[in-house]
């Protein structure tokens, strides 16, 4: 006798499953460091033309994490941190999410270009395929991933590159690899089991302490070096030593002791995403105070508002305005 639940059919997934695709947690980290690129940049930018720049940048973000889990479908069965995903779970089928990452990649670069500029969609094109291929079929099984929103954000204001975005840049990838790791001290035994060998696995988790110190080492300096760029200033430059201290302390401190608990590991992690957020929150606050102390140089940057007509200067005539 035909069992008639043979003929049932997939559970269809619902809307919130297909955003989970979009990766909502690693988005929210895009548009911040997108948008803080965008502000800091020393050009005025139309309200409605930052915004819709930001918002095509997480569209980008979202295609690259939702081709990730097309990818990573196998692993993801496998770990339990993962294993309730939609695609393991049997909520969306990976047919389906492949689509929407190339659909929603081709929506975010097309639509970038015709908003701001083609060199920003270039770039956020490249990073799409960085993520996507690079880093989810090569870098991240060996423990690295990279770190593009804000010099996207900074071309979509500019047309290029500078000192300024390569240092936020480097401030964010040198940070992503100790981030990892320190949650990876807890989810060993997820990525043995899954095959991937994060430096937990291959090398131990007193291998992977030393390797956070060491890139918290070479973080601190590019943190510093951007406080003394034009985004920077006497602000964010004290509260970046003082964060720095702080940290590499506290890293220094984790390394040196061999046991812990899953809390503080948990722990090591956050701190670590709490300091790229202040840094470049102190940015932004830096940018729109216009400069604390004179003997920095604080050019005009991106406006939040319709830029208006400014008043001639004392003993100067007006401009009058020409009409044909």
């Amino acid at each position: 006798m035909t069992d008639i639940n043979a003929y049932d059919a997939a559970p269809e997934g619902e809307f919130r499953d297909y955003v989970a695709l979009l990766k909502p947690r690693v988005m929210s980290l895009v548009v911040f460091t997108a948008f803080v690129g965008l502000f800091v940049a020393p050009v005025d930018v139309h309200p409605f033309i930052a915004f819709c720049s930001v918002l095509f940048i997480a569209l980008g973000g979202g295609a690259s994490g939702a081709l990730n889990m097309w990818y990573d479908r196998d692993i993801d069965a496998i770990m339990n941190r993962t294993q309730s995903r939609p695609i393991p779970s049997g909520r969306v089928e990976h047919s389906a999410a492949l689509g929407l990452g190339l659909v929603l990649s081709i929506i975010s670069v097309m639509m970038l270009g015709l908003v701001a500029n083609w060199f920003a969609a270039g770039f956020l094109a490249f990073t799409i395929f960085f993520y996507a291929v690079v880093y989810t079929v090569w870098l991240k099984r060996c423990g690295a991933a990279g770190a593009f929103p804000p010099m996207i954000g900074w071309a979509c204001a500019t047309g290029g590159i500078s000192i300024e975005s390569l240092l936020m840049f480097a401030l964010v990838f040198f940070w992503t690899p100790p981030h990892f790791w320190a949650l990876a001290l807890f989810m060993k035994e997820d990525y043995h089991n899954a095959g991937v060998p994060m430096l937990t696995v291959t090398h131990g988790r007193r291998a992977a302490r030393r390797h956070i110190f060491a890139y918290t080492l070479v973080l601190a300096p590019f943190a510093l070096w951007l406080g003394v760029t034009s985004v920077g200033g006497p602000l964010y430059m004290a509260v970046a030593v003082v964060l720095n201290g702080r940290l590499v302390m506290a890293l220094r401190t984790e390394h040196e002791i061999h046991r812990r608990r899953r809390s503080r590991n948990v722990g090591l992690g956050i701190v670590l995403l709490g300091f790229v957020a202040l840094v470049f929150g102190l940015t932004v606050v830096k940018v729109q105070e216009g400069g604390l102390v004179e003997g920095f140089d604080h050019q005009p940057r991106v406006s939040l508002t319709p830029m208006e007509p400014q008043a001639p200067a004392q003993g100067q005539a007006p401009v009058q305005e020409v009409t044909e």
